[in-house]
């Protein structure tokens, strides 16, 4: 009896420990994600300077910028898996280190080959450690109320991430070369892999069967066609290059899937997709980011092109969204607990397109007051749904498949964002570009020209001049007004078509009892000799 008595003690002893260092764990973990976050969008400020200092051509420098999210969107279900199989502690540690690798490479490159490999193996280190956060937080957080405010944290640290990169690029910029960038990331991952190594514990799956190395490699090259297709077809290239590693893709991924379904232990688990919570949540990230992506890009080219913003007056304006996002994050877990998963992600959908529709009002004049309660709303609506999708995807995973359904999050969070570059960009350019076929008093080559882009327009109108060239910037500026308002319409109809499928969600947050653990065979012994 008495050894009985000890054993227990020391569960919950061991219990109590694990409270109290759980709040720490996900203070590394989202240490770990910031630097991710952050990496994806520091060196869009860079970009002027690299081109001016290594000289790339059109399509290094295309590379260089896209390789990055690129080959990480295409590792996330392999190293995902990988963690499942063999521990996400230990695949986590493995990027942390190959991430402090690739940022050294990266700021010492001197030539564009050089600088493309390295942001390809920030990719592959983004890869290893994205998916891990979440399924160690799946992990250290078993009961849901807690998991829910963690979920919020992190997806807030998410997007304080996305807003910094820039600030901390343009920062790095004025006062060392672009190298620096990079270069930070190294003493962060100096210290993150001892501290993740002492205070991050380590879990798997149920070890079942092989990992399967064929289909991680057939879901790699799936998704790294069908992101490489999506992100041309966003850039309106539609040809060869582009149509090719999509169909590939798309091939791929299919027989992947029939792979799945035939073998005794699958790399991912495809009968997670027949629960509604979990497949209803996937494509309500996807929905969300499609809308989100696309509407970014499109506010901040009507920002500087129309407004005449800076690029720094620019992200300003944009700062709100990004702090209401936070807020809702950190809120998110109160707010589930009292709504439900249907409600809040509905209420986040409705609540975005009500956004969406407040933004028909921009016009060619600035109105500060507006584009501010619009953005607002915006971020809060998007993040409500974002967090409520996200919890209820990773609740209902079973947690030997944490891994997996992590990455599957993460890549339809990646495949979101590149859809909604290419559908809302081809809507933009649809609404836009009949308009200018024909300018009065503007040469028809000029006209042609000028429907490319708004950018465009305005280096022919300079090079016109006049009034003919006044005519042609006014034309311009007004097309692409009304082919942001239609651009819009569109985004709230799939915002509201988002609210609808959410309607299969839970309507409560079902909190499930915590499993409690049992001594292993070793802890058994020792309490009976120490008895």
């Amino acid at each position: 009896m008495s050894g009985t008595t000890t054993a227990a003690a020391a569960l919950r002893r061991r219990a109590a420990g694990a409270g109290a260092n759980r709040w720490v764990v996900l203070v590394v973990l989202c240490v770990s994600l910031l630097l991710v976050a952050v990496d994806a969008t520091v060196l869009h400020v860079a970009v002027p300077a690299v081109t001016e200092d290594l000289k790339p051509g059109a399509i290094e420098l295309l590379w260089i910028v896209d390789v990055y999210p690129l080959v990480c969107a295409s590792l996330l279900i392999l190293f995902g898996t990988l963690g499942d199989k063999v521990g996400r502690r230990r695949v986590l540690l493995l990027g942390y280190a190959l991430f402090g690798v690739a940022s050294g490479l990266a700021a010492l490159a001197d030539n564009a080959q050089v600088l493309i490999f390295a942001r390809a193996l920030l990719g592959v280190g983004g890869a290893m450690i994205m998916p891990a956060t979440l399924s160690i937080l799946r992990q250290v957080f078993p009961d849901r109320r807690e998991r829910a405010l963690a979920i919020g944290i992190w997806s807030a640290v998410a997007a304080v991430g996305a807003a910094v990169g820039p600030l901390l690029g343009g920062f790095l910029l004025e006062h060392f070369w672009w190298g620096s960038v990079f270069l930070v990331n190294i003493p962060l991952m100096l210290v993150s892999l001892p501290v993740g190594r002492l205070l991050l514990p380590e879990s798997k799956g149920s070890g079942q069967g092989p990992w399967d190395v064929v289909g991680a490699l057939m879901a790699a090259a799936g998704l790294f066609g069908v992101v490489l297709g999506v992100k041309r077809l966003g850039g309106g290239e539609i040809d060869g290059i582009t149509a090719v590693p999509l169909v590939v893709g798309v091939v791929l991924l299919v027989l992947f899937v029939r792979r799945q379904r035939r073998r005794t232990h699958p790399l991912v688990d495809l009968r997670m997709f027949a629960r509604p919570a979990f497949s209803t949540s996937v494509c309500c990230i996807v929905l969300a980011m499609l809308a989100l992506v696309g509407l970014e890009l499109i506010a901040a080219q009507y920002l500087q092109l129309v407004l005449g913003l800076s690029p720094l007056e620019t992200g300003l304006r944009l700062l709100p969204l990004t702090v209401a996002a936070m807020a809702s994050g950190l809120a998110g877990a109160r707010m589930l607990r009292r709504f439900g998963p249907r409600r809040m992600v509905c209420f986040g959908f409705c609540l975005t397109a009500v956004s969406v529709l407040t933004l028909l009002a921009m016009g060619g004049e600035d109105n500060a007051p507006l584009l501010l309660f619009g953005f607002v709303l915006l971020g809060f609506g998007l993040e409500t749904t974002l967090f409520g999708a996200y919890e209820s995807m990773l609740s209902e995973a079973p947690p030997e498949q944490a891994g997996g359904a992590a990455a599957i999050g993460e890549t339809s969070y990646q495949l979101g964002a590149g859809i909604g570059i290419a559908l809302l960009g081809s809507v933009m350019n649809a609404a836009y570009t009949p308009g200018l076929s024909s300018v009065q008093g503007v040469p028809a080559s000029a006209s042609a020209a000028a429907g490319h882009s708004l950018g465009e327009a305005y280096e022919v109108a300079g090079r016109l001049g006049g009034s003919a060239g006044e005519t042609l910037r006014q034309t311009a500026r007004d097309c692409f007004v009304h082919g942001l308002h239609v651009t819009l319409l569109v985004s709230a109809g799939l915002l509201l078509l988002g609210a609808v499928m959410a309607l299969r969600l839970p309507r409560i947050m079902q909190c499930e009892a915590v499993a409690v653990e049992v001594p292993a065979p070793r802890d058994v012994m020792e309490s009976r000799v120490s008895a």
